[in-house]
This record gives C-alpha cells, sequence and structure tokens, in this order.
C-alpha cells in the first residue's frame, strides 16, 4: 500500500481548485477584519463610556463573543437563526460569525491602546478648547495605533488560519476544497500537506507586510518626536537661546 504520493502532492500543489480556496481564505480574512475593526472600534468607544447605556451592553457582547467558541456561533447563526425566520446563505453566515467574533478581540486590543495614551494630554487638548472628534483624531489616536498595530497584525495572522473553522458550514475556503478533494481522491496526507503549506505561505506573507508596517510607523513616530524635541529649551541653556 502506498502511503505517500509525489506526484499526487506536486500535482495539488498547483492545483486552481485549491488555489481557489486560498483565495478565498484570503478575501475573506480581509473582510472580516476590516468589519470587525469597525465594529470593534465601535464597542470599544462604548465600553469606555462613563455611560453605562453604553459601556454595559458593550461589555456583555464581548463577554459572550469572546466566551463561547467561534464554531459554536456560526452553528448557531446558520442553523439557527432561520428557526426565526432568518435565513442566511453560507457566505453571509460566514462573514457575519467572523466579523462579529473577531470584533469583540479587536474592541479590546483598542480599548488598550486608547486606555495607554496619558490623561494628561487629553486633559490638556481640552483646556485649550479642542473637541473630543479633534482630540480622538490628533491626540489619541496617532499615539495608540503604536500599540495597537502589532496585535492587530496577529489577529490578521490568527484569522488567516481561523477562517478554516467556516468549513463546518460548507464555506469553501482553503480546507473545505481540500476536504472535498480528500473525498474525491483519497490523499488524504498530501492533501494536507498541501493546504499546511498553503496557510504557511499566507501567514509567512502577511508577517513580512506586518514587520514593514510596523516599521515604517516606528520611524515616523520617532521622526515627529525628534522634531518635537528638538523645539524643546535645553536645560542650562541662556535665556537668549532659549
Amino acid at each position: 500500500m502506498q502511503v505517500w504520493s509525489w506526484t499526487g502532492f506536486f500535482e495539488y500543489l498547483t492545483n486552481p481548485f485549491i488555489i481557489g480556496g486560498a483565495i478565498t481564505t484570503l478575501w475573506l480574512t480581509l473582510a472580516a477584519i476590516v468589519g470587525g475593526l469597525i465594529l470593534g472600534f465601535i464597542l470599544a468607544m462604548m465600553k469606555i463610556s462613563k455611560n453605562p447605556l453604553l459601556s454595559a451592553p458593550a461589555s456583555a457582547y464581548i463577554w459572550l463573543f469572546r466566551g463561547t467558541p467561534l464554531l459554536v456561533q456560526l452553528i448557531v447563526i446558520y442553523t439557527g437563526l432561520p428557526q426565526f425566520g432568518i435565513r442566511l446563505s453560507v457566505l453571509e453566515s460566514a462573514l457575519i460569525g467572523l466579523i462579529l467574533n473577531e470584533a469583540a478581540y479587536l474592541a479590546e486590543i483598542v480599548r488598550a491602546g486608547v486606555g495607554a495614551v496619558p490623561a494628561g494630554q487629553v486633559n490638556a487638548a481640552r483646556a485649550v478648547g479642542m473637541r473630543e472628534p479633534q482630540i480622538m483624531r490628533y491626540i489619541i489616536m496617532p499615539q495608540a495605533l503604536r500599540i495597537i498595530i502589532p496585535p492587530l497584525g496577529n489577529s490578521v495572522n490568527g484569522l488567516l488560519k481561523t477562517t478554516s473553522v467556516t468549513s463546518v458550514i460548507s464555506m469553501e475556503e482553503l480546507l473545505r476544497r481540500t476536504q472535498v478533494l480528500i473525498q474525491e481522491k483519497f490523499m488524504v496526507l498530501e492533501l494536507f500537506a498541501v493546504a499546511a503549506i498553503y496557510y504557511l505561505v499566507l501567514t509567512t506573507l502577511w508577517d513580512f507586510v506586518q514587520r514593514s508596517i510596523e516599521k515604517r510607523y516606528a520611524k515616523a513616530y520617532q521622526q515627529v518626536s525628534t522634531s518635537k524635541s528638538s523645539k524643546l529649551p535645553k536645560i542650562g541653556a541662556p535665556a537668549e537661546q532659549r
């Protein structure tokens, strides 16, 4: 009995059906991270609000979606909602499930980044007459991004692999298409190895992108900090030089 087929492995390594699944995994990740970031930002702002009518629902949402498995959430959305007259396609269920789940985690990342900005800077901005949207745009977010970007990048990396869970509701991403071919060709090891390689390629490529973003943003932040510090008077300098 043949255990491994190199011919089958290399054949499916460039199989259009598998490549299509990898592309689906990629855009599913991008759509989920964008939607999750938008919803997560809203949830973060609600949670840090002093109004309990905003903070309480946000806290409950984050508690619920972080405390239950994504697999359960997808099954509830795809098979549970039709019992209440809400019928969604596989694609709609997968996107909604990923976005709702990811938003709970991204909300905590955004909240931590915003909370790390010193309160004195916010109070100083209010003292000079800046409005809340201006404070958020010019004072809080530029500094919070430096803290948010690394864990956000890790979330993208994790989401690339987490999309495989949507295969349970027949979403034809990389893992689902791999399983379909396994049922037809019975090349279990070869096809799972091909899928693993594609996941590894996607996460490795994103790792390079993440490092580039972090490096570029850190460089820009250092330039701004240096330009600001150069304008400050030097301690001990004569009065005419200050």
